[in-house]
C-alpha cells in the first residue's frame, strides 16, 4: 500500500440483532481484541453507503435503521497492525438475521448483549462507542 498521505475516512458499523445483541468480531488487525465491522470510505460513496456496503461485505448481513454514534480521530496508534491515520464515523444499525458470513478480515465473531460488552477485550475506540450507547439507552 502506498506511504499514507491524508487521513482515510473509515466508518464502523456496530449491528443489533433483533434480540438487541451486538455484533463483536475478532480480527488480526487489532490483535487480541474484539472490534466491529467497518474499513475505508470509498470515494464517491457516502458514509452510511459505506456502512452498508462494509455491513454486507463482512458479515454477509443486510443492515438497516443507521444511527450515528460519533466520530474519533485515529492517529498512529500502535493497537492497530499498520502505522495508519483514519477518522472513524460510528454508526448503530439494526439486521434482521443472526447468520453471519465472515469474510477473511475477521477470526470469529459473537453476539452479547451491549452491557456484556464492556466487560470483553475490546479495542478503545469500539469501546468507546459502546459506553456511548449505553449511555443514550439507560442501560
Amino acid at each position: 500500500m502506498a506511504e499514507q498521505t491524508f487521513p482515510e475516512p473509515t466508518v464502523g458499523v456496530f449491528i443489533f440483532n433483533p434480540a438487541g445483541e451486538l455484533l463483536l468480531l475478532k480480527s488480526h488487525k487489532w490483535p487480541d481484541k474484539y472490534v466491529v465491522p467497518g474499513g475505508h470510505v470509498e470515494l464517491g460513496e457516502s458514509i452510511e453507503a459505506a456502512a452498508i456496503r462494509e455491513a454486507k461485505e463482512e458479515t454477509g448481513l443486510d443492515i438497516h435503521d443507521l444511527e450515528f454514534i460519533n466520530f474519533q480521530e485515529f492517529i498512529y496508534d500502535p493497537s492497530f497492525w499498520k502505522r495508519r491515520h483514519f477518522i472513524f464515523f460510528d454508526y448503530a444499525c439494526k439486521t434482521e438475521s443472526t447468520e453471519v458470513q465472515l469474510n477473511d478480515e475477521a477470526e470469529e465473531h459473537v453476539w452479547v448483549r451491549l452491557e456484556a460488552a464492556v466487560h470483553l477485550p475490546l479495542d478503545s475506540y469500539t469501546r468507546k462507542s459502546v459506553e456511548i450507547l449505553i449511555g443514550r439507552r439507560g442501560i
